[in-house]
């Protein structure tokens, strides 16, 4: 079917208080249907439901009547956290079973009939037993000074019963706590003191042996040894170090030595000589070359020491070396030829000067060498002396070594003797203290559980709230019914008075005819709508006495 090209949607009109009105009087069945619907349901509900009394009772910690710093306490647990242990006990599988099945109390009697007993426990624990720490007024925020104990159950005497075997279960767990714990403790303690003791003694006698078979070489003795010893090894020391001093001293001495015996050979040799015709046969160019050459090697051998070879100066070292050997080679070949031929030896022409240089560098030599001399003969005393010092070492290392036999075992065997007397001292004193704490627990003077307010016998109920369940339901009702209606009226789309017409029409209304219905139709839909309301309210009203009843019955 193909849709009309000329619809054009119109938006609704804006409402006002007596539209309103209308819709509420043309839906008032879809109102107030759901409002009565929530009043019978909240009514039924609320009466139904059993009344729950809930007991109450609170125990505070006292705390302990003897200071602890007369006398210390053993246990390793805060009240706090023995209260926790107490509650996990009694608040378990056992002890709620036990108190469930009480033919004293017997509770939940038609939930045991119908629910596993471990789903009645976890009711029992996590809805109607209600534990909880709190502080006593006065004493500021302390944690477990004290706490209350509540229980919720139908029966309010049931519920009183409870929370008063709650209450004989804490303080007979709380003695039990205590008293296992100082017997354990002080069980505990024995058996060790005892091992202490063992040990102790068998350390006692081994040392006592130990020092019957080294008498006279015990380790107090060793202390002379040992500064001795200290002493002998500083003396080495030292001597290594004049020794050292000594050989650096030598090397320097013999150094200077050869350098004055260089001097002097060159100063000798530079001296001319006379042939047996009486001309000088001169090698003064050739002693210059070597010494240039001499010279040129040692700034070459310095510079090689910090450059590379391919530094310039070293480059210009080597060529001017180079040159000068080849021209002290030539003047040598020069002098061997000469020396090749047959001559009278000449003599040595010294002058004066020349002859003074060489008796200094003569006396100098001389002089180098009684100092090498007199290094040598003190270099051989302190090795003498080292000799000595190192022989009197190993004698005191020997000593110490063997007096006593084994010091390291003597020096362990004191270290367990003196650990094994402070730990027995320690366990004798922590057994005074299990002893006195024992006795503190026997006269109850202890930390200890006292009952701050008795279990309450509970007289009215705490739930269920029926005034409050019935205006929720009411409540709930008359949402649902407006709702109902709203979504009705939003569904229906037709024009409902001269308003709606004049609104969507654009028509001045001239007159308008009331709805003409047959009298039968009316009369029977008018019957139809009374007996179905009749119905209605007659159920509802049935259905709220009956919870009623119910309720003062149970009651």
């Amino acid at each position: 079917m193909t849709p009309n090209q000329g619809y054009v949607p119109i938006s609704r009109r804006s409402l006002d208080l007596e539209d309103y009105v209308d819709i509420m009087r043309r839906h008032v069945g879809w109102i107030v249907g759901p409002l009565f619907a929530g009043l019978v349901i909240s009514c039924v509900i609320a009466f139904v439901l059993p009344n729950t009394y809930v007991s109450q009772a609170a125990m505070r910690i006292m705390p302990a009547q003897v200071p602890e710093s007369i006398a210390p306490s053993i246990l390793n647990q805060q009240m706090s956290d023995r209260i926790n242990q107490m509650q996990q006990d009694i608040l378990s599988r056992t002890g709620l079973s036990q108190i469930i099945q009480d033919p004293r109390l017997d509770l939940y009697k038609s939930d045991r009939d119908r629910l596993p007993l471990d789903d009645v426990i976890e009711k029992m624990r996590t809805k109607d037993i209600s534990i909880r720490i709190m502080s006593i007024p006065g004493q500021g925020n302390r944690p477990a000074s004290a706490f209350s104990i509540s229980f919720a159950y139908p029966d309010a005497h049931k519920a009183q019963a409870v929370v008063g075997v709650l209450l004989s279960k804490f303080m007979e767990s709380n003695v039990n706590v205590q008293t296992s714990q100082g017997t354990m403790t002080r069980d505990y303690l024995k058996d060790e003191l005892d091992q202490a003791k063992a040990a102790l003694d068998k350390t006692d006698r081994d040392l006592t042996e130990f020092r019957m078979r080294n008498q006279g070489r015990l380790p107090e003795e060793s202390q002379i040894n040992v500064q001795a010893l200290t002493a002998l090894q500083n003396q080495r020391s030292s001597i290594d170090e004049a020794l050292n001093r000594d050989t650096q001293e030598k090397l320097m001495l013999e150094s200077s030595l050869q350098t004055l015996q260089n001097q002097f050979d060159a100063a000798a040799n530079s001296a001319p000589s006379m042939d047996d015709a009486g001309n000088a046969v001169k090698n003064d160019r050739l002693a210059q070359l070597n010494r240039t050459i001499t010279e040129t090697e040692a700034r070459l051998s310095g510079l090689r020491e910090i450059y590379t070879e391919t530094y310039p100066d070293i480059r210009n070292f080597k060529a001017q070396l180079a040159v000068l050997k080849t021209e002290r080679d030539q003047l040598q070949k020069q002098e061997d030829d000469n020396a090749a031929k047959p001559k009278v030896p000449g003599r040595r022409i010294l002058s004066p000067i020349l002859a003074k240089s060489l008796g200094d560098l003569k006396a100098n030599i001389e002089t180098t060498k009684a100092s090498i001399r007199a290094h040598d003969l003190d270099r051989q005393d302190r090795l003498r002396q080292l000799d000595a010092a190192n022989r009197q070492i190993q004698v005191y290392q020997a000593r110490l070594e063997g007096g006593p036999a084994n010091q390291q075992k003597y020096l362990e065997m004191m270290r367990e003797h003196e650990m094994a007397a402070q730990k027995y001292q320690d366990l004798e004193k922590k057994q005074g203290v299990a002893d006195s704490t024992k006795n503190i627990i026997v006269r109850k003077a202890g930390e200890n559980l006292e009952v701050l307010d008795p279990p309450s016998l509970p007289q009215s109920p705490t739930a269920p709230n029926r005034w409050l369940i019935t205006g929720i339901g009411v409540g709930v009702g008359l949402m649902t019914g407006v709702l109902l209606a709203g979504i009705r009226e939003m569904k229906d789309g037709s024009l409902k008075n001269l308003k709606d017409v004049r609104a969507y029409t654009n028509l001045p209304v001239l007159s308008s005819i009331p709805l003409l219905e047959n009298d039968l139709l009316v009369q029977r839909k008018r019957r139809m709508v009374y007996l179905g309301w009749s119905a209605a309210v007659i159920l509802g009203v049935l259905a709220v006495s009956g919870s009623i009843y119910y309720h003062f019955v149970q009651s």
